[in-house]
């Protein structure tokens, strides 16, 4: 069985997000999403999320791609999330080119998937405060 992570906040879940997953899940067998909680979130990455980490959860959980969804509570815990969840594939978006590829020394292939362009959470809660 090949099994893939991706991590992000998830939050105003939309088709880009779908995209993300749909095409993660298509390079292996079991997709895990280390989904950010919302201290990390706000503590680590400055983003308040409309949805509680609770609600995002629930709605990954509803997505047939997603197998399992853990908290992301920390930037440095991708390497032990590699070795507990047997990891083959890590997978993100290329806005992250090349800041995951030490966890190629893990023997672990790093896959940076093109983002949908027209679409973005910070696009949408852009637009939204226009209205």
């Amino acid at each position: 069985m090949k099994r893939i992570i991706t991590y992000g906040t998830f939050d105003l879940l939309h088709y880009g997000h779908i995209n993300l997953l749909r095409r993660a899940k298509a390079l292996g067998d079991y997709l895990v999403v280390a989904l950010s909680t919302d201290e990390f979130n706000w503590n680590m990455k400055q983003k308040k999320c409309y949805f509680s980490y609770e609600q995002r959860k629930e709605l990954l959980e509803a997505i047939r791609y997603v197998d399992l969804v853990i908290p992301e509570e920390n930037w440095e815990q991708k390497v032990s999330d590699v070795k507990e969840y047997h990891i083959d594939t890590f997978v993100i978006g290329d806005d992250w080119e090349g800041k995951f590829d030490f966890l190629k020394e893990q023997g672990v292939e790093v896959v940076y998937l093109p983002r949908t362009p027209e679409i973005s959470t910070t696009q949408i809660k852009n637009d939204l405060n226009k209205m």
